[in-house]
């Protein structure tokens, strides 16, 4: 029988596209989530028309933070940043608990066309050298936590098993794809879409020792000094390296769900699946958003931004949507605000 007939006939409504659905395999002492992007992900990449490559890139980013943001336990958000010195020079993906996804990207056009020219499209030629934070944000009354991981010639699964290293010393090992299908519905002209899939499995045993993980490397140690060796928990090696069998094609098959590619990792040892959180690209602008942020500016800077007809035009770099104010407004407003 397959898996979906068999959840749907026990009342278990499918994850399907655009949700993240956490897994355990108790047995494994293994815990994590996975993601099938469909829909949401065309409508992000759309609105920007970016190039393939960059498009691609942006996309892998994205399901990494659908992977990472829907962990979050509190009110709060979650955002993916790169500084790097490559042909895409920043990308942006935010995640606003519980559900709301957004992102963007800036890149040389002219860098990013010779890159897919000579086939150099991979992550880590597209990022090139710089560093990515990963900032976990509670709240106006609580300390932000971020992480940094260099980049330096890494894709984005290399980044994430980097970060969970350095930062929060889990087990951890994490499989992305992205790709392009071609969609052909009945009475209308075939067209591409974009599908994404990412699985990710923490190792966390009741036992803390069995967590134990190598040292990192010091940078500076002697050249013959002895390296720390010690065996890595059995459990911990067999789900790594189920999770490290996932083919591409098996995270993007709009034909596979997402219950039946943990199925076929994990049948064996049993995988138990829990409700799965929807997830969607919605953006945080507003016209009060932007004129209380404008209204922080300076006199002068507010001058500096007005056009010819008194006008100050704001496009968000994440969804596109444009905001037109007149700057005698917004300069009223401000001094209203400062009046005594």
């Amino acid at each position: 029988m397959k898996i979906e007939q068999e959840l749907r006939e026990r009342g278990i409504a499918l994850a399907g596209n655009d949700a993240v659905l956490p897994y355990a395999v108790e047995p494994l002492d293994v815990r994590g989530r996975a993601v099938y992007l469909g829909p949401m992900l065309d409508r992000i990449l759309d609105r920007h028309d970016y190039p393939v490559a960059v498009s691609r890139l942006l996309a892998e980013a994205v399901t990494l933070v659908a992977l990472l943001g829907t962990s979050l336990k509190f009110n709060g958000r979650f955002t993916l940043q790169t500084q790097s010195d490559g042909p895409v020079s920043m990308l942006v993906v935010d995640f606003e608990t519980p559900d709301a996804i957004r992102a963007c990207a800036q890149f040389d056009a002219d860098a990013v066309a010779a890159s897919e020219a000579e086939g150099r499209t991979d992550a880590a030629s597209l990022l090139g050298r710089g560093h990515l934070a990963m900032t976990v944000d509670q709240g106006s009354h609580m300390q932000r936590y971020q992480g940094i991981v260099a980049l330096d010639g890494i894709g984005l699964e290399e980044v994430a098993h980097r970060y969970f290293d350095q930062s929060e010393q889990i087990p951890t090992v994490v499989r992305l794809a992205v790709g392009e299908i071609l969609d052909r519905q009945e009475g209308e002209r075939p067209r591409h879409r974009w599908r994404a899939g990412g699985v990710l499995a923490q190792f966390l045993p009741e036992a803390p020792e069995r967590m134990r993980k190598p040292d990192l490397h010091p940078g500076d140690a002697p050249e013959h000094a002895a390296e720390h060796h010690f065996e890595e928990d059995d459990a911990w090696v067999e789900a790594r390296t189920l999770v490290e069998t996932l083919r591409d094609d098996e995270l993007i098959d709009p034909e596979l769900s997402v219950e039946k590619v943990l199925f076929r990792l994990f049948h064996e040892r049993g995988v138990r699946i829990f409700p799965a959180q929807a997830i969607e690209d919605r953006c945080r602008c507003s016209r009060d958003r932007i004129e209380s942020m404008l209204k922080g500016f300076t006199v002068e800077e507010i001058n500096d931004m007005t056009v010819e007809d008194g006008g100050i035009d704001v496009t968000c770099h994440f969804c596109n949507s444009r905001y037109d104010f007149k700057a005698e407004a917004i300069l009223a407003a401000k001094k209203d605000e400062q009046a005594p």
